[in-house]
């Protein structure tokens, strides 16, 4: 969030993309009807400090498009609702996250639930609303460690009622890793660092079996908890083994150290493509590395090339990264376009259940939700399982930027098999 010596300021330029295309979606509602109807209201939880607040660094923006877009009201079965918005922040906590969603639901009275933002968020979040009986939609987090890692059970039907995720998949992550892996000649071996939290389980148990099915060597030293200090027995392992791909997906702090112990230690040298999830998502977390950011592959659920627009505010990707720029002076990133999206999904439900404030009527609109929003198609109706809905993601790489950039790094899009309509912008690059 700004500083309150720049939030006129900040608010200003929100304001100003608001009132243009930003209001192209909201709902013509007379002041009157939405003053006199009931409120509409909504809570939204994601984690804006701590050492996951660069997935929420971008929310106050996210938050003050959604607020002008919705200043007159929402319709829904043809009445209007005047529609109250309570943010919170975990503070990356998931004990916190999961008692702000209690306080919300028992203090607040909120009719919806959205949520964003890795397992330590979204899961406890989620479980809060399925116990309460609260409808609450969810995104950004691998959907196997949202449905399998909250107690569903292959080949039975789903346990949740109540909640709803749309966000990539384990397949999603390996149509895009062989894709951008095959870009260029490597020894096939790849050294894995996944942690001993639900990201990591997950990615271990669904993610490993494809690889070594495509022809990968996949060398895993093993769980490792957050907060690890020393990762040179890891490293030692992937030197042994001569990995020329490395794929982890650790908290921004953790890769940060295993990263610098890599570079000291000569395992940089011999990898050919670094494909960091989680930690390389943000250009923060890059630029905290220096020159050992530099061309590090990645992977985005939403970039500023995208070629969708937000179907509740109206703003195209491009205008949601410029604009945030402008009213920041910070760097775009990624989880703008997914948390906007989220809203987007979450309000055709609520429109569509024709009954914004009928719990049960919102839950079953969710489940047959079919729309596009910012980050591309959300189809709960296209499986693999009634309460999710697989989104795309595409393989990217930062590199320096140009010269003039006031931004040390660029994320540019280097394969598209998740989703074809996405362009390419550049080819991947060797990291040594």
């Amino acid at each position: 969030m700004p500083t309150n010596g720049s939030r006129r300021t900040f608010v200003k330029s929100v304001g100003a993309a608001a009132g243009g295309t930003a209001l192209a979606g909201a709902m013509p509602l007379l002041w009157g009807s939405a003053r006199a109807a009931e409120a509409l209201k909504v809570g939204f939880i994601s984690p804006r400090t701590g050492p996951l607040a660069g997935f929420g660094e971008g929310d106050p923006y996210v938050l003050e498009l959604v607020r002008k877009s919705l200043a007159r009201g929402f319709s829904a079965g043809g009445t209007g609702y005047a529609v109250e918005i309570l943010d919170r922040d975990t503070q990356s906590d998931p004990a916190r996250a999961g008692q702000l969603a209690k306080e919300l639901i028992n203090g607040n009275g909120i009719d919806f639930m959205l949520t964003t933002s890795t397992p330590e968020t979204v899961n406890p979040v989620s479980d809060a609303c399925e116990a309460a009986g609260v409808p609450c939609l969810s995104t950004v987090m691998p959907w196997e460690a949202w449905y399998f890692g909250r107690g569903a059970k292959p080949g039975q039907p789903s346990p949740f009622k109540w909640t709803y995720h749309f966000s990539f998949g384990v397949k999603n992550f390996f149509d895009c890793y062989v894709s951008q892996w095959h870009e260029l000649p490597t020894n096939k071996k790849v050294g894995v660092l996944y942690p001993n939290d639900a990201d990591g389980n997950a990615i271990r148990e669904h993610l490993i079996p494809d690889l070594q099915k495509a022809g990968f060597t996949v060398i895993d030293p093993g769980p490792y908890e957050d907060g690890t200090s020393d990762y040179s027995a890891q490293i030692a392992r992937y030197k042994a083994e001569n990995c020329e791909i490395f794929n982890t997906f650790p908290i921004p702090p953790d890769f940060a150290t295993f990263w610098r112990q890599a570079s000291q230690q000569g395992y940089t040298k011999i990898v050919k493509i670094a494909q960091i999830a989680k930690t390389g998502l943000f250009p923060s977390n890059v630029e905290a590395l220096g020159s050992l950011g530099d061309k590090l592959a990645t992977a985005c659920y939403w970039h500023r090339d995208f070629p969708y627009k937000s179907s509740l505010t109206g703003v195209s990707s491009r205008e949601l990264a410029d604009g945030y720029e402008r009213a920041s002076g910070k760097q775009w990133n990624q989880q703008l376009g997914a948390s906007l999206s989220l809203f987007d999904a979450g309000f055709q439900a609520l429109k569509n259940s024709a009954a914004a404030k009928n719990k049960a009527a919102v839950a079953k609109a969710l489940g047959a939700l079919n729309t596009i929003t910012i980050v591309g198609k959300v189809d709960f109706l296209a499986g693999p399982f009634p309460n999710v809905s697989p989104t795309s993601i595409i393989g990217s790489q930062w590199v320096k930027s140009k010269a003039g950039s006031k931004f040390p790094f660029d994320m540019v899009i280097t394969e598209h098999a998740n989703d074809p309509k996405v362009p390419v912008t550049a080819k991947l690059l060797p990291y040594s």
